[in-house]
């Protein structure tokens, strides 16, 4: 099966890799990945998606689709041979043989919860806080909670396909239809996002998947939070950081 490369980590040093056949349990709503407008699409016909030789020197996004602890034996088996990978879940616990992406407030806890650890794991990479303009009560307590534990967060900017359903009226003016990669969402503008950005300058430990509403903001090659995060794990865990 011919390896599809995610355009969105083109250039960025980074690979992504599926090693699951079909869709994810975890169904967070208007998932990128299963919602019909990914890249791989049809997935029936392109999952497993695995790099080739010609991406063994980059790092390996494991699951940029799923989810790593769905099937978690075969997604560990099925990526030994590559080098350097990080494991993407939003499911605890965090037992993986490298570093570890957590995503804090996945599906319904977007706007109500996040996942609390109390001693995070040295392999936590950081954790993926979903972010809206509306749930930023959420957003400063994950913050507090794992920066005070010396873990970086990662704010993922929420965008939207359906503003009817998903956008509250009252917020609608924080969102633009604009590209991202692929394809045109309501997207939060600039002038929204680095008012939430402002909030955090004090905490060199916050930062943003991106630059949103500017151009090439959302590529992977014009941001460096996961080869940057991704060493700086790999030296933690070996006791050198």
């Amino acid at each position: 099966m011919p390896y599809h490369e995610n355009p969105k980590t083109k250039g960025s040093g980074i690979a992504c890799c599926i090693p699951q056949e079909g869709t994810c349990p975890q169904n967070c709503s208007d998932c990128f990945f299963q919602s019909g407008r990914s890249y791989l699409e049809p997935l029936a016909e392109n999952l497993p998606n695995m790099p080739t030789q010609a991406f063994e020197h980059m790092i390996i996004r494991v699951n940029d689709g799923n989810d790593s602890n769905n099937w978690r034996g075969k997604v560990i088996a099925d990526t030994r041979c590559y080098k350097q990978r990080f494991f993407n879940t939003s499911v605890v616990p965090l037992d993986f043989p490298a570093p570890v992406v957590l995503t804090l407030n996945p599906g319904l806890r977007t706007d109500d919860d996040f996942i609390k650890i109390m001693l995070p794991p040295l392999n936590m990479m950081f954790g993926r806080v979903r972010v809206t303009t509306w749930n930023l009560d959420i957003v400063n307590e994950a913050v507090e909670w794992y920066t005070s534990r010396g873990v970086p967060i990662v704010l993922t900017f929420m965008a939207f396909f359906d503003t009817a359903d998903q956008i509250p009226s009252i917020y609608r003016a924080n969102y633009q239809s604009r590209k991202r990669t692929l394809n045109t969402y309501h997207a939060i503008t600039h002038a929204a996002w680095s008012k939430i950005m402002y909030e955090f300058e004090t905490n060199p430990l916050v930062h943003s998947c991106g630059t949103e509403g500017v151009p090439g903001g959302s590529m992977c090659k014009n941001c460096g939070n996961c080869v940057r995060e991704y060493h700086a794990t790999i030296a933690r865990m070996r006791g050198r950081d």
